[in-house]
């Protein structure tokens, strides 16, 4: 599996529906007390947390609302970051990609909120869905305080996509 490859193309699918919430940044999303605002606010401060963690830094779960980054191209602005993150983990050693993989399925899942909260097609790609899916197993059913609420039951037949709206505490 390359991470890089991953997170490029998760990525570019949530750079692509950023662009579609220029003028909704406003809306309600699903992601408790934040709006799409928030939610690329954090996507932006992840940014800037996943390059240092490929240059070594330490990384820490964000804690509380994320700091107001938004500038009048949230869009570009994403794009920017998103490909400074690329480069930053292009020179990384193998021991720092882990953070791509968590950069990866954060971003995959909040474009899924940001699209769901502003009209525009929520569904993830499959094979990014299913990777991601993948990751994040791990989180137990109860949630991870500060992180993700408990998890949504969805059905066994359920698509990669909403197994991985329901491990991550959203309703598919």
């Amino acid at each position: 599996m390359d991470l890089l490859d991953l997170y490029d193309r998760a990525s570019a699918w949530t750079g692509s529906k950023i662009a579609g919430a220029k003028d909704k940044l406003d809306a309600e999303t699903r992601c408790e007390e934040w709006k799409v605002r928030d939610v690329v606010n954090h996507l932006l401060h992840g940014h800037q947390m996943f390059q240092g963690a490929a240059k070594g830094e330490q990384l820490a779960p964000p804690q509380g609302t994320p700091p107001d980054l938004v500038s009048l191209d949230p869009a570009k602005q994403f794009e920017d970051g998103r490909r400074a993150t690329l480069d930053a983990f292009r020179g990384a050693g193998d021991d720092k990609r882990r953070a791509l993989g968590i950069a990866f399925a954060d971003t995959l899942v909040h474009g899924s909120d940001i699209a769901h909260a502003t009209g525009q097609d929520a569904k993830m790609p499959d094979d990014l869905a299913e990777a991601a899916l993948g990751m994040v197993q791990g989180i137990p059913k109860e949630g991870a305080p500060g992180l993700f609420k408990p998890h949504v039951d969805v059905a066994e037949s359920a698509s990669a996509h909403e197994k991985l709206l329901g491990v991550t505490g959203r309703t598919p």
